[in-house]
């Protein structure tokens, strides 16, 4: 995004397609995010804005937002917005993730390979 190219600049989630609207934008700001173009303290607009800027219902953003949120991408600062986290945010609140799934696989006896086996199919359920 350039200085004067406020977020979402011209993108707009494609109603044709089988993934939900809420997981595309999720998909964009993390892209976004991942690509240097949504620099670690950007401000999101607010939830109402960006919905009608995309033309979709606030519950959209609502949700995007919120699962961004939880995966450590953006953060809530109350009355200053949803802004943007640097990326050793996210990593660190997923490394502590993956420590607590290593405890966990080794306190039930389970090996590294069936560990990630188990990882990798549920991270293909999503």
């Amino acid at each position: 995004m350039t200085a004067g190219d406020a977020f979402p600049g011209q993108w707009k989630p494609n109603t044709g397609s089988s993934v939900a609207l809420f997981e595309q934008l999720r998909l964009h700001v993390i892209e976004q995010a991942d690509k240097g173009k949504l620099a670690p303290g950007t401000r999101l607009p607010a939830v109402r804005a960006l919905a009608e800027t995309l033309g979709v219902a606030p519950h959209t953003v609502a949700r995007a937002y919120k699962e961004l949120e939880a995966a450590g991408v953006v953060a809530t600062k109350g009355r200053n917005g949803t802004v943007v986290c640097a990326r050793d945010e996210r990593w660190g609140a997923l490394s502590e993730a993956a420590a607590d799934y290593a405890a966990a696989a080794k306190s039930q006896g389970a090996t590294f390979a069936q560990a990630v086996h188990l990882l990798a199919a549920a991270y293909d359920a999503e």
